[in-house]
């Protein structure tokens, strides 16, 4: 959509007609084909996602992240319990519907309903989950409460910008690069440069389709593998 302009002739944002304040994400599970997304339960979920971690064993998990690794179960369902209960950042956890057991967190942080926007976050999956088609379908289904639900008008994605794998993976879910902010912030000691990656109401239409295309059982063999990759038919 282009910008028009003011009676000056200089331009300005294109007109948002009716425009109403989005609702904050609810805490209500999301039921998928693969997985379910939950809001956190330390009680139920903190044992299941340490176990997970744990096949993690030199910590790369935890490398792109401000807190982490956890010595012991205590200390993460510790810290799931201090840090992981509030409404902004909405922490989540993703459960494999085959075992039942979770094995992957996901949170909706900066949130603004006003404006509709909204980010996703603190994103750590266990190995086990890693490349499967839940890594992917939680997204969707994310996506799908943002905007089909809700109805955002933009998604973030951020990351370190030396954090090749997020990169690739904003990228491969269809969110656009938008710029890299220098000395963005500091954690662990260090400096981190923040790579701004979005997706906006008026992409959602064709990556949905995408998605759900890849997603379709047909696209995957016996052992799991798909048959085609995950593509968008951008005009």
């Amino acid at each position: 959509m282009n910008d028009t302009t003011n009676g000056l002739g200089q331009p300005i944002g294109f007109d948002v007609p009716d425009w109403q304040a989005c609702a904050a994400p609810p805490r209500k599970p999301i039921d998928g084909r693969t997985c379910r997304i939950e809001a956190i339960d330390p009680e139920r979920h903190a044992a299941d996602l340490f176990a997970a971690n744990a096949d993690d064993a030199d910590g790369r998990l935890w490398t792109y992240m401000a807190y982490g690794p956890f010595a012991d179960l205590g200390e993460y369902q510790g810290w799931l319990e201090a840090a992981c209960l509030g409404d902004d950042p909405l922490f989540h956890a993703i459960i494999d519907k085959a075992t039942g057991k979770a094995a992957g967190v996901a949170s909706f942080l900066r949130i603004e309903p006003a404006v509709g926007v909204i980010e996703v976050g603190h994103i750590c999956y266990a190995p086990n989950l890693q490349k499967t088609v839940i890594a992917t379908e939680s997204m969707y289904l994310l996506m799908c409460r943002v905007f089909d639900e809700l109805g955002y008008r933009r998604y973030e994605w951020k990351c370190d910008a030396l954090n090749a794998a997020s990169r690739a993976a904003a990228t491969r879910l269809g969110f656009q690069y938008e710029g890299t902010f220098r000395q963005a912030t500091m954690y662990k000691g260090r400096n981190r440069d923040t790579a701004w990656f979005a997706i906006t109401d008026k992409d959602w239409p064709v990556l949905k389709a995408g998605f759900e295309t890849w997603l379709e059982p047909e696209n995957f063999d016996a052992d799991g593998r798909q048959r085609t990759s995950l593509v968008f038919e951008r005009s």
